[in-house]
């Protein structure tokens, strides 16, 4: 598959996997203003940031932004929930959280997190009149019920 990207304000930070096989292409902060020489994410901080980058993604998938490991690790960066859904043309953030007890500093250019192509099933969703939802259709062979946390005894 060949998806179609875009990079915004000039940007020397295109999306790029370090391996061939790689599931993800690595995503870098691209800043909004040329002034900007850093950014710092205080400990319990969240901030949006910006990748210079606008992808197109085809109807059937989905582009999910995920932690770099490394970046989670070393630096106590973590992605929030961020989805890219088809027919977005608009420059992808990356939702950061530092849940470190430092504060982080990026440079622009850093990498903060990684881009996944992903299938999606568009299912329809039709409304059950009956909590007992599997009774209309046997679409499961779970017997798990209502069971949650820990109902499978261990």
């Amino acid at each position: 598959m060949i998806l179609q990207y875009h990079m915004l304000r000039g940007c020397d930070y295109p999306p790029l996997r370090a391996n061939p096989s790689d599931a993800g292409l690595d995503l870098r902060w691209t800043p909004t203003e040329q002034s900007e020489s850093a950014l710092s994410i205080a400990p319990g901080e969240s901030v949006l940031v910006p990748t210079g980058c606008v992808f197109g993604i085809p109807h059937g998938y989905m582009m999910e932004i995920k932690n770099k490991s490394s970046v989670a690790h070393k630096r106590q960066l973590l992605v929030g929930a961020c989805v890219v859904d088809s027919g977005y043309e608009g420059e992808v953030f990356v939702n950061l959280h530092n849940i470190g007890s430092e504060t982080q500093h990026l440079d622009p250019g850093d990498k903060v997190a990684q881009a996944v192509v992903i299938p999606v099933v568009h299912a329809r969703f039709i409304a059950s009149e009956s909590p007992d939802i599997y009774d209309w259709y046997p679409i499961t062979i779970s017997h798990r019920g209502t069971g949650a946390l820990g109902s499978t005894g261990k």
